[in-house]
């Protein structure tokens, strides 16, 4: 899979979005371990400026999952119990202090990989898209440590993942990757589809690399659960532009905002890669499902949300397809991102 781009990002004035960044930063990544455990980690990510602080924490305790947290204070603090966390009742085991001081926050949790076969489909739109296989459920899989991957001078880190049970091989010469990012300064990656990105921003790139598929022309999806705001799910706008410049022959883009302002979104351009130098030649529509409400105990359950926004949520769940039953795919090379 090449690539999934998500942008993450955190608004704490009314500014217009294309404003993000204009305050200065200092911004920074660390692994949080447990003492008892060192395996048992959290890489947080935190900005602060001269009036506010953002907090990204990442983890796979549980399926993967990120908290975003928007303090009015430039001296707010990530708070981690590892008794309560890794319990089974984490409620109030990752807190971010003082309480009073946050402005927002929610949270996302990636929860399943999906696969089905659409050698016999013709419709990408298609639900299903061909004949389903079962799911991977990412709170089942064993995941590399972070510390190993942390780069602190390029604000990265990735989280590599294989299945804990594997009975298939499927995953024998292969793994699934949430690659982090963080930045200081605003800017576009060099790659597609080179999202602008801002120090308010972290952002994740998922890939799918040299797992047998099941089926001849194999699609795969990734589940992607979210805090409800009260009984609404959060919204999903399309932007559409004639202009490609930064992401040839992409003419949209996709936005999960949380809310009104002071608030967050989640930026993504539905495309994906089938090859490693992404470009047009390997582009693959991204085709996002409208968002449904959906209970807790349904989900794979991430240890983070738990524990800083207790067990009484409303959750909210869609699905992100990568390819088509025509044109470059999975099947090419084995990859994808």
């Amino acid at each position: 899979m090449r690539s999934l781009v998500l942008l993450l990002s955190l608004l704490l004035t009314a500014a217009p979005f294309d404003l993000l960044g204009e305050e200065t930063r200092q911004v920074s990544l660390k692994v949080i371990s447990d003492w008892l455990d060192p395996l048992q980690n959290l890489l947080h990510i935190q900005a602060v400026g001269a009036t506010s602080t953002l907090h990204y924490v990442w983890s796979c305790l549980g399926p993967p999952a990120v908290l975003l947290v928007a303090t009015n204070t430039p001296t707010s603090t990530l708070s981690v119990n590892w008794s309560l966390l890794t319990s089974s009742e984490p409620d109030g085991g990752l807190m971010v202090l003082p309480k009073e001081s946050i402005q927002f926050s929610s949270a996302l949790v990636f929860t399943r990989l999906f696969e089905s076969d659409s050698t016999n489909t013709s419709d990408a739109a298609a639900k299903p898209p061909g004949k389903s296989y079962p799911p991977w459920s990412l709170a089942d899989f064993s995941w590399d440590n972070i510390t190993d991957s942390l780069d602190p001078a390029s604000l990265s880190a990735t989280f590599r993942g294989h299945p804990i049970h594997d009975p298939t091989g499927a995953f024998a010469s292969g793994s699934l990757a949430f690659r982090v990012q963080a930045f200081s300064r605003s800017g576009r990656p060099a790659q597609p589809p080179r999202l602008l990105h801002t120090a308010d921003t972290c952002q994740l790139e998922v890939d799918l690399v040299g797992v047998s598929p099941r089926g001849n022309r194999s699609l795969f999806g990734l589940e992607v659960a979210t805090l409800g705001h009260g009984p609404d799910c959060p919204s999903v706008q399309e932007q559409r532009s004639i202009d490609d410049e930064y992401a040839p022959a992409v003419f949209q883009l996709d936005q999960l905002l949380w809310g009104s302002l002071p608030s967050g979104f989640m930026q993504w351009r539905p495309v994906a890669f089938s090859q490693k130098q992404g470009g047009r030649e390997s582009a693959m529509p991204c085709q996002a499902s409208p968002l449904y409400p959906t209970l807790a105990y349904l989900l794979p359950q991430s240890p983070i949300v738990r524990a800083f926004f207790g067990s009484q949520n409303n959750f909210c769940a869609f699905s992100l397809t990568f390819g088509a039953s025509t044109g470059p795919g999975y099947w090419d090379q084995h990859y994808l991102s």
